[in-house]
Protein backbone atom coordinates (compact mmCIF):
# COMPACT_ATOMS: atom_id res chain seq x y z
CA UNK A 1 0.00 0.00 0.00
CA UNK A 2 0.51 3.51 -0.46
CA UNK A 3 0.91 6.42 1.77
CA UNK A 4 -2.93 7.03 0.54
CA UNK A 5 -4.27 3.86 0.98
CA UNK A 6 -2.77 4.19 4.18
CA UNK A 7 -4.50 7.28 5.41
CA UNK A 8 -7.55 6.12 3.84
CA UNK A 9 -7.88 3.11 6.19
CA UNK A 10 -6.96 4.89 9.14
CA UNK A 11 -9.82 7.36 8.38
CA UNK A 12 -11.67 4.49 8.02
CA UNK A 13 -10.64 3.06 11.15
CA UNK A 14 -11.32 6.20 13.39
CA UNK A 15 -14.82 6.63 12.20
CA UNK A 16 -15.47 3.02 13.60
CA UNK A 17 -13.89 3.50 16.75
CA UNK A 18 -15.77 7.22 17.02
CA UNK A 19 -19.14 6.02 15.34
CA UNK A 20 -19.55 2.77 16.70
CA UNK A 21 -17.71 3.30 20.47
CA UNK A 22 -15.19 0.68 19.75
CA UNK A 23 -11.92 -0.32 21.30
CA UNK A 24 -9.51 0.96 18.70
CA UNK A 25 -7.54 -2.24 18.85
CA UNK A 26 -10.99 -4.18 17.76
CA UNK A 27 -11.54 -2.15 14.83
CA UNK A 28 -7.84 -2.39 13.64
CA UNK A 29 -7.86 -6.22 13.97
CA UNK A 30 -11.07 -6.31 12.17
CA UNK A 31 -9.68 -3.74 9.62
CA UNK A 32 -6.78 -6.35 8.82
CA UNK A 33 -9.08 -9.39 8.55
CA UNK A 34 -11.20 -7.71 5.77
CA UNK A 35 -8.37 -6.52 4.24
CA UNK A 36 -5.62 -9.43 3.90
CA UNK A 37 -3.75 -7.57 1.35
CA UNK A 38 -2.12 -5.12 3.67
CA UNK A 39 1.41 -6.62 4.93
CA UNK A 40 2.48 -6.36 8.42
CA UNK A 41 3.94 -2.58 7.62
CA UNK A 42 1.00 -1.39 6.22
CA UNK A 43 -0.76 -2.66 9.32
CA UNK A 44 1.70 -0.47 11.84
CA UNK A 45 1.70 2.43 9.78
CA UNK A 46 -2.15 1.92 9.80
CA UNK A 47 -2.15 1.57 13.48
CA UNK A 48 0.10 4.67 13.83
CA UNK A 49 -1.54 6.88 12.55
CA UNK A 50 -4.56 6.12 14.18
CA UNK A 51 -2.63 5.90 17.81
CA UNK A 52 -1.24 9.18 17.01
CA UNK A 53 -4.38 10.82 15.49
CA UNK A 54 -6.26 9.58 19.01
CA UNK A 55 -3.39 11.09 21.14
CA UNK A 56 -3.03 14.29 19.66
CA UNK A 57 -6.81 14.47 18.82
CA UNK A 58 -7.82 17.51 20.45
CA UNK A 59 -5.58 19.82 19.51
CA UNK A 60 -4.99 18.93 16.22
CA UNK A 61 -8.78 19.33 15.65
CA UNK A 62 -8.40 22.67 17.01
CA UNK A 63 -5.50 23.70 14.60
CA UNK A 64 -8.10 22.46 11.33
CA UNK A 65 -11.40 23.79 13.23
CA UNK A 66 -12.78 20.21 12.45
CA UNK A 67 -13.19 17.27 14.68
CA UNK A 68 -13.46 14.77 12.03
CA UNK A 69 -11.38 11.48 11.26
CA UNK A 70 -10.37 12.68 8.03
CA UNK A 71 -9.03 16.15 9.28
CA UNK A 72 -7.24 14.66 12.16
CA UNK A 73 -5.60 11.88 10.49
CA UNK A 74 -4.33 14.38 7.70
CA UNK A 75 -3.08 16.49 10.27
CA UNK A 76 -1.02 13.79 11.88
CA UNK A 77 0.32 12.95 8.80
CA UNK A 78 1.23 16.88 7.65
CA UNK A 79 2.30 17.95 11.15
CA UNK A 80 2.74 15.63 14.01
CA UNK A 81 4.87 13.06 11.27
CA UNK A 82 6.11 16.10 9.85
CA UNK A 83 5.41 14.63 6.21
CA UNK A 84 4.57 18.17 5.27
CA UNK A 85 1.96 19.78 3.40
CA UNK A 86 3.11 19.74 -0.06
CA UNK A 87 3.86 15.55 0.86
CA UNK A 88 0.75 15.59 1.96
CA UNK A 89 -1.53 17.33 -1.25
CA UNK A 90 0.78 15.15 -3.71
CA UNK A 91 -0.24 12.16 -2.11
CA UNK A 92 -4.21 12.64 -1.62
CA UNK A 93 -3.75 13.79 -5.42
CA UNK A 94 -1.78 11.25 -6.93
CA UNK A 95 -2.81 8.03 -5.69
CA UNK A 96 -6.27 7.06 -6.82
CA UNK A 97 -6.72 4.94 -3.43
CA UNK A 98 -5.98 8.22 -1.22
CA UNK A 99 -8.71 10.17 0.06
CA UNK A 100 -10.70 13.36 -1.40
CA UNK A 101 -7.89 16.01 -2.00
CA UNK A 102 -7.51 18.69 0.41
CA UNK A 103 -10.09 21.74 0.32
CA UNK A 104 -9.37 25.26 0.61
CA UNK A 105 -10.19 25.29 4.03
CA UNK A 106 -8.34 22.42 5.35
CA UNK A 107 -4.70 24.03 2.85
CA UNK A 108 -5.43 26.71 5.00
CA UNK A 109 -5.56 25.30 8.18
CA UNK A 110 -2.25 23.32 7.74
CA UNK A 111 -0.27 26.01 6.48
CA UNK A 112 -1.20 28.50 9.42
CA UNK A 113 -0.65 28.62 13.57
CA UNK A 114 -3.91 28.22 15.04
CA UNK A 115 -2.48 27.26 18.60
CA UNK A 116 -2.84 30.61 19.92
CA UNK A 117 -6.68 30.27 19.48
CA UNK A 118 -6.46 26.93 21.12
CA UNK A 119 -7.93 26.52 24.69
CA UNK A 120 -5.50 25.28 27.64
CA UNK A 121 -6.57 21.83 27.55
CA UNK A 122 -6.87 20.99 24.11
CA UNK A 123 -3.28 22.36 23.88
CA UNK A 124 -2.74 19.90 26.49
CA UNK A 125 -4.60 17.64 24.51
CA UNK A 126 -6.60 16.88 27.51
CA UNK A 127 -9.93 16.51 28.06
CA UNK A 128 -11.67 19.46 29.23
CA UNK A 129 -13.41 17.96 32.36
CA UNK A 130 -10.19 16.93 33.66
CA UNK A 131 -8.52 19.97 32.82
CA UNK A 132 -8.88 21.59 36.30
CA UNK A 133 -7.71 18.93 38.31
CA UNK A 134 -4.72 18.49 35.96
CA UNK A 135 -3.94 22.15 36.10
CA UNK A 136 -4.36 22.31 40.14
CA UNK A 137 -1.86 19.60 40.10
CA UNK A 138 0.72 20.70 37.51
CA UNK A 139 0.30 24.21 37.40
CA UNK A 140 2.44 26.08 34.61
CA UNK A 141 3.56 22.91 33.72
CA UNK A 142 0.20 21.54 33.08
CA UNK A 143 0.31 21.65 29.17
CA UNK A 144 4.02 20.12 29.43
CA UNK A 145 2.87 17.25 31.12
CA UNK A 146 -0.10 17.35 28.99
CA UNK A 147 2.08 16.90 25.81
CA UNK A 148 4.14 14.16 26.97
CA UNK A 149 1.36 12.14 27.79
CA UNK A 150 0.38 12.87 23.90
CA UNK A 151 4.07 11.15 22.96
CA UNK A 152 4.53 7.24 21.42
CA UNK A 153 4.89 5.30 24.82
CA UNK A 154 8.53 3.24 24.60
CA UNK A 155 8.85 -0.58 25.58
CA UNK A 156 10.35 -0.62 28.94
CA UNK A 157 11.66 -4.21 30.07
CA UNK A 158 12.29 -5.68 33.40
CA UNK A 159 14.72 -7.73 33.52
CA UNK A 160 14.37 -10.78 36.20
CA UNK A 161 16.79 -10.71 38.33
CA UNK A 162 15.99 -14.46 39.48
CA UNK A 163 17.61 -15.46 35.88
CA UNK A 164 19.94 -12.44 34.86
CA UNK A 165 21.34 -9.69 35.13
CA UNK A 166 21.07 -6.16 32.83
CA UNK A 167 24.42 -6.52 31.10
CA UNK A 168 23.00 -10.15 29.95
CA UNK A 169 19.95 -8.71 28.90
CA UNK A 170 21.14 -5.46 27.19
CA UNK A 171 24.17 -8.07 25.68
CA UNK A 172 21.62 -10.56 24.07
CA UNK A 173 18.88 -7.86 22.71
CA UNK A 174 21.53 -5.44 21.43
CA UNK A 175 19.93 -5.66 17.78
CA UNK A 176 16.60 -4.10 19.51
CA UNK A 177 18.90 -1.00 20.13
CA UNK A 178 17.60 -1.55 24.16
CA UNK A 179 19.57 0.53 26.17
CA UNK A 180 19.39 1.02 30.28
CA UNK A 181 16.85 3.05 31.91
CA UNK A 182 17.81 5.72 33.86
CA UNK A 183 16.47 5.36 36.87
CA UNK A 184 15.19 1.55 37.50
CA UNK A 185 18.61 0.08 38.06
CA UNK A 186 16.97 -3.46 36.56
CA UNK A 187 15.61 -2.20 33.56
CA UNK A 188 16.09 -2.08 29.54
CA UNK A 189 14.27 0.83 27.13
CA UNK A 190 13.80 0.49 23.75
CA UNK A 191 12.74 4.04 22.31
CA UNK A 192 9.76 4.20 19.92
CA UNK A 193 10.07 5.27 16.27
CA UNK A 194 8.13 7.97 14.08
CA UNK A 195 5.86 7.51 11.64
CA UNK A 196 5.12 4.70 10.68
CA UNK A 197 8.14 2.95 12.57
CA UNK A 198 7.03 -0.97 13.81
CA UNK A 199 8.74 -1.64 17.35
CA UNK A 200 10.44 -5.44 17.45
CA UNK A 201 8.24 -8.01 18.61
CA UNK A 202 10.06 -7.96 21.96
CA UNK A 203 8.16 -11.50 23.32
CA UNK A 204 9.32 -13.67 20.30
CA UNK A 205 13.03 -13.13 22.05
CA UNK A 206 14.78 -16.09 23.57
CA UNK A 207 15.36 -14.19 26.35
CA UNK A 208 11.97 -13.30 26.95
CA UNK A 209 10.96 -16.89 26.20
CA UNK A 210 14.00 -17.99 28.96
CA UNK A 211 11.93 -15.91 31.30
CA UNK A 212 15.14 -13.21 31.61
CA UNK A 213 13.18 -10.37 31.57
CA UNK A 214 9.19 -9.21 31.54
CA UNK A 215 7.55 -6.21 29.70
CA UNK A 216 7.09 -3.53 32.10
CA UNK A 217 7.61 0.15 32.24
CA UNK A 218 9.56 1.88 34.28
CA UNK A 219 7.45 3.52 36.50
CA UNK A 220 5.70 0.36 37.40
CA UNK A 221 9.16 -1.22 38.55
CA UNK A 222 9.97 1.68 40.40
CA UNK A 223 6.70 1.29 42.60
CA UNK A 224 7.18 -2.76 43.09
CA UNK A 225 10.77 -1.61 44.45
CA UNK A 226 9.65 0.64 46.73
CA UNK A 227 7.11 -1.05 47.90
CA UNK A 228 10.58 -3.10 49.70
CA UNK A 229 9.22 -6.16 49.57
CA UNK A 230 12.09 -8.46 51.52
CA UNK A 231 13.58 -12.34 51.66
CA UNK A 232 11.87 -14.17 54.04
CA UNK A 233 8.68 -11.65 54.28
CA UNK A 234 4.85 -13.02 54.15
CA UNK A 235 3.52 -11.13 50.95
CA UNK A 236 0.14 -10.37 49.48
CA UNK A 237 0.04 -8.96 46.07
CA UNK A 238 -3.61 -7.79 46.38
CA UNK A 239 -4.72 -6.87 43.08
CA UNK A 240 -2.18 -9.15 40.87
CA UNK A 241 -4.54 -8.91 37.68
CA UNK A 242 -1.92 -10.75 34.87
CA UNK A 243 0.81 -10.74 37.66
CA UNK A 244 3.19 -7.97 36.45
CA UNK A 245 4.39 -6.10 39.58
CA UNK A 246 3.77 -9.92 41.35
CA UNK A 247 6.61 -11.06 39.73
CA UNK A 248 9.04 -8.13 40.20
CA UNK A 249 7.85 -8.74 44.42
CA UNK A 250 8.97 -12.20 43.61
CA UNK A 251 12.51 -11.02 42.25
CA UNK A 252 12.74 -8.43 45.12
CA UNK A 253 11.84 -11.19 47.41
CA UNK A 254 14.82 -13.48 46.21
CA UNK A 255 12.55 -16.42 45.94
CA UNK A 256 12.31 -16.20 49.57
CA UNK A 257 9.28 -16.11 52.17
CA UNK A 258 5.55 -16.10 50.76
CA UNK A 259 3.98 -14.24 48.16
CA UNK A 260 -0.10 -14.64 47.58
CA UNK A 261 -1.21 -13.83 43.99
CA UNK A 262 -5.12 -12.73 44.23
CA UNK A 263 -7.30 -10.65 42.24
CA UNK A 264 -11.59 -10.33 42.72
CA UNK A 265 -11.58 -10.93 38.41
CA UNK A 266 -10.28 -14.81 38.26
CA UNK A 267 -9.87 -13.63 34.07
CA UNK A 268 -7.45 -10.78 34.89
CA UNK A 269 -5.43 -13.51 36.95
CA UNK A 270 -5.32 -16.13 34.75
CA UNK A 271 -2.07 -15.33 32.39
CA UNK A 272 -0.30 -15.57 35.72
CA UNK A 273 0.79 -19.46 35.96
CA UNK A 274 2.38 -19.17 32.73
CA UNK A 275 4.37 -16.04 33.49
CA UNK A 276 5.25 -17.54 36.96
CA UNK A 277 6.77 -20.63 35.58
CA UNK A 278 8.80 -18.94 32.77
CA UNK A 279 9.90 -16.46 34.97
CA UNK A 280 10.93 -19.55 37.42
CA UNK A 281 9.24 -18.08 40.66
CA UNK A 282 8.67 -20.71 43.35
CA UNK A 283 7.52 -18.56 46.34
CA UNK A 284 3.91 -17.82 44.47
CA UNK A 285 0.78 -19.00 45.64
CA UNK A 286 -1.94 -18.25 43.54
CA UNK A 287 -5.42 -18.13 45.35
CA UNK A 288 -8.37 -18.35 42.57
CA UNK A 289 -11.17 -16.56 44.39
CA UNK A 290 -13.49 -18.99 42.96
CA UNK A 291 -11.79 -21.46 44.80
CA UNK A 292 -10.50 -20.23 47.99
CA UNK A 293 -10.45 -17.23 50.40
CA UNK A 294 -7.55 -14.97 52.43
CA UNK A 295 -9.02 -15.68 55.34
CA UNK A 296 -6.51 -17.42 57.04
CA UNK A 297 -4.03 -14.57 55.77
CA UNK A 298 -5.34 -11.63 58.23
CA UNK A 299 -3.35 -9.88 60.17
CA UNK A 300 -0.43 -12.18 58.77
CA UNK A 301 1.14 -9.83 56.23
CA UNK A 302 4.42 -8.18 56.21
CA UNK A 303 3.11 -6.11 52.76
CA UNK A 304 0.02 -6.15 51.40
CA UNK A 305 0.46 -4.32 47.87
CA UNK A 306 -2.54 -2.61 46.29
CA UNK A 307 -2.30 -2.26 42.08
CA UNK A 308 -5.14 -0.60 42.76
CA UNK A 309 -8.05 -0.25 40.14
CA UNK A 310 -7.95 3.32 38.25
CA UNK A 311 -8.80 5.63 35.42
CA UNK A 312 -5.54 4.78 33.83
CA UNK A 313 -4.89 8.29 32.92
CA UNK A 314 -1.15 7.84 33.80
CA UNK A 315 -0.85 5.41 30.89
CA UNK A 316 -2.72 7.86 28.13
CA UNK A 317 0.36 7.03 25.78
CA UNK A 318 -0.17 3.63 25.64
CA UNK A 319 -4.33 3.87 25.35
CA UNK A 320 -5.13 7.17 23.65
CA UNK A 321 -8.26 5.74 23.45
CA UNK A 322 -9.46 5.83 26.65
CA UNK A 323 -8.07 9.33 27.06
CA UNK A 324 -11.43 10.53 25.50
CA UNK A 325 -14.07 7.95 26.46
CA UNK A 326 -13.24 8.63 30.21
CA UNK A 327 -16.32 9.96 32.23
CA UNK A 328 -16.95 11.81 35.41
CA UNK A 329 -18.94 8.86 36.40
CA UNK A 330 -15.70 6.31 35.48
CA UNK A 331 -14.17 8.72 38.06
CA UNK A 332 -16.52 8.47 40.61
CA UNK A 333 -16.92 4.35 40.88
CA UNK A 334 -13.17 3.93 40.56
CA UNK A 335 -13.13 6.57 43.73
CA UNK A 336 -15.51 3.54 45.51
CA UNK A 337 -13.72 1.36 44.10
CA UNK A 338 -10.29 2.14 45.12
CA UNK A 339 -11.98 2.76 49.11
CA UNK A 340 -13.54 -0.26 48.86
CA UNK A 341 -10.33 -2.49 48.24
CA UNK A 342 -8.21 -0.50 50.33
CA UNK A 343 -10.58 -1.05 53.40
CA UNK A 344 -10.17 -5.15 52.58
CA UNK A 345 -6.94 -5.03 52.35
CA UNK A 346 -6.04 -3.65 55.63
CA UNK A 347 -7.59 -6.27 57.08
CA UNK A 348 -4.39 -8.37 56.09
CA UNK A 349 -1.95 -6.06 57.67
CA UNK A 350 -0.17 -7.17 60.70
CA UNK A 351 0.96 -4.85 63.44
CA UNK A 352 3.78 -3.00 62.22
CA UNK A 353 2.96 -4.31 58.42
CA UNK A 354 3.13 -2.34 55.64
CA UNK A 355 0.22 -1.09 53.10
CA UNK A 356 1.74 -0.12 49.89
CA UNK A 357 -1.29 1.98 47.71
CA UNK A 358 -0.02 2.10 43.91
CA UNK A 359 -2.30 3.48 40.55
CA UNK A 360 -1.74 4.46 37.33
CA UNK A 361 -3.83 7.06 37.41
CA UNK A 362 -2.11 11.26 38.02
CA UNK A 363 -5.09 12.57 39.39
CA UNK A 364 -5.64 13.45 42.95
CA UNK A 365 -8.73 11.95 43.58
CA UNK A 366 -7.29 8.88 42.93
CA UNK A 367 -4.17 8.86 44.58
CA UNK A 368 -3.06 11.84 47.88
CA UNK A 369 -7.26 12.49 48.46
CA UNK A 370 -7.86 8.34 49.05
CA UNK A 371 -4.68 8.82 51.57
CA UNK A 372 -6.00 11.28 52.96
CA UNK A 373 -9.49 9.57 53.35
CA UNK A 374 -7.90 6.18 54.38
CA UNK A 375 -6.04 7.76 57.32
CA UNK A 376 -8.87 9.72 58.47
CA UNK A 377 -10.82 6.47 58.42
CA UNK A 378 -8.03 4.64 60.09
CA UNK A 379 -5.94 5.93 62.95
CA UNK A 380 -3.76 2.91 63.53
CA UNK A 381 -2.04 3.41 60.29
CA UNK A 382 0.42 5.97 59.27
CA UNK A 383 1.87 7.57 56.29
CA UNK A 384 5.63 6.36 56.17
CA UNK A 385 8.07 8.71 53.53
CA UNK A 386 9.21 7.28 50.52
CA UNK A 387 12.54 9.52 50.47
CA UNK A 388 14.95 7.04 52.27
CA UNK A 389 13.89 4.40 50.46
CA UNK A 390 14.54 5.94 47.22
CA UNK A 391 17.80 7.58 48.43
CA UNK A 392 18.49 3.29 48.93
CA UNK A 393 17.44 2.00 46.16
CA UNK A 394 18.70 4.34 43.81
CA UNK A 395 21.70 6.39 45.32
CA UNK A 396 22.84 9.51 42.83
CA UNK A 397 19.06 9.54 41.94
CA UNK A 398 17.21 12.69 42.54
CA UNK A 399 13.98 12.10 43.77
CA UNK A 400 11.20 12.89 41.64
CA UNK A 401 10.07 16.46 41.27
CA UNK A 402 6.40 15.42 42.33
CA UNK A 403 7.45 13.99 45.58
CA UNK A 404 4.75 15.13 48.38
CA UNK A 405 6.51 16.44 51.28
CA UNK A 406 4.69 14.09 53.34
CA UNK A 407 6.03 10.95 51.86
CA UNK A 408 4.09 10.13 48.58
CA UNK A 409 5.49 9.77 44.70
CA UNK A 410 4.23 10.69 41.29
CA UNK A 411 6.27 9.91 38.60
CA UNK A 412 4.47 11.50 35.35
CA UNK A 413 6.13 11.21 31.57
CA UNK A 414 7.38 14.73 31.56
CA UNK A 415 9.15 15.00 35.00
CA UNK A 416 11.00 11.09 34.83
CA UNK A 417 10.19 9.95 30.98
CA UNK A 418 7.69 7.20 32.34
CA UNK A 419 4.07 6.33 32.26
CA UNK A 420 2.24 8.21 35.15
CA UNK A 421 2.04 6.24 38.65
CA UNK A 422 1.49 7.18 41.92
CA UNK A 423 2.86 5.54 44.75
CA UNK A 424 2.20 6.07 48.90
CA UNK A 425 3.23 3.49 52.20
CA UNK A 426 1.68 3.54 55.32
CA UNK A 427 2.60 1.25 58.28
CA UNK A 428 0.05 -0.25 60.78
CA UNK A 429 1.20 1.24 63.73
CA UNK A 430 -1.15 -1.53 66.18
Amino acid sequence: MKDGGRLAAAIEVLTEVENRHRPVQASLKDWGTSHRFAGSGDRTAIGNLVFDALRNRASLAALMKDTSPRAVVLATYALTWEKGLEALAQVLEQDRHAPEPLTAGETESLAGNGAAEMTLWDQADIPQWVWPEFEALFGVDAVREGNALATRAPIDLRVNTLKADRDKVLKRISHTGAAATKLSPIGARIVAKPGPGRLPHIQAEEGFQKGWFELQDEASQLAASLAQARPGEQVLDYCAGGGGKTLALAASMQNKGQLYAYDADRLRLAPIHDRLKRAGVRNIQVRDPASSTLEDLKGQMDLVFIDAPCTGTGVWRRRPDSKWRLAEKALGDRIEDQRTVLQRARDYVKAGGRLAYVTCSLLPQENQHQIDWFLKENEDFELVSLSEAWKDLFPGQPQPKYASPRGEMLFTPASTDTDGFFVALLKRRT
